[in-house]
């Protein structure tokens, strides 16, 4: 199947079992929020970091209560999440910059917002793709990664290699779309360790599929 047929029919099963708009499952309620769970996010899980803010975002709710707060207190609240005195460290840090730079507002492009502590491009373009709809970029996790390779999209480790594979063969209005249908695929049925391909929308014409 030729590489345009063949992503649109991936993107068009995909939608169809996980919804036309699916959104990052951590929760938030504004940009703030979704920033600060976003920053807290890498080698953790959803769950985990959702567990975390539910507690922390009755108490800090703009960047200057991170940015003041004194810094083993925030620890202190994201204890319970891997890293978390390194988060705590980068959200204080940030925080600060966001005011001292940016007026208190999250940038919109992945080059600024790659100024703050803690975020690289796949934070960024979460940041980008939920809080602002803006497709700079695609988000690459562990999730993102592996569908890409058994799907014979990038054949790369590295995120940024996927991310630019994912670039080249994707249409840009799919950008943020593509990331969040291929984490809800990686999450629910194309796991590292035990992929169930007889139960995949994908596996007649998945590369890696076990039930052809």
């Amino acid at each position: 199947m030729e590489t345009k047929s063949y992503i649109k029919t991936v993107i068009g099963r995909l939608e169809k079992r996980y919804g036309k708009h699916p959104h990052t499952q951590l929760r938030h309620k504004n940009i703030t929020e979704l920033f600060v769970a976003t920053i807290l996010s890498p080698q953790c899980n959803d769950n985990q970091v959702n567990k975390v803010t539910a507690r922390l975002f009755k108490d800090f709710r703009t960047f200057d209560d991170y940015a003041n707060a004194d810094l083993r207190t925030l620890q202190s609240e994201l204890n319970g999440l891997n890293y978390y005195k390194t988060k705590a460290k980068h959200l204080k840090q940030s925080a600060e910059i966001l005011l001292d730079k940016f007026g208190g507002k999250v940038p919109r492009t992945i080059p600024e917002l790659m100024e703050l502590q803690g975020v690289g491009r796949k934070v960024a373009n979460v940041i980008l793709n939920e809080g602002y709809g803006i497709d700079e970029g695609i988000a690459v996790d562990t999730h993102c990664g592996r569908v890409s390779r058994r799907l014979g999209l990038s054949r790369f480790k590295d995120p940024a290699k996927v991310e630019l594979d994912l670039m080249r063969k994707i249409p840009k209005n799919e950008w943020s779309r593509t990331s969040n249908l291929f984490i809800e695929l990686g999450r629910d049925t194309c796991s590292a360790r035990n992929r169930n391909c007889y139960d995949c929308v994908l596996k007649d014409i998945c590369p890696s599929s076990l039930a052809k």
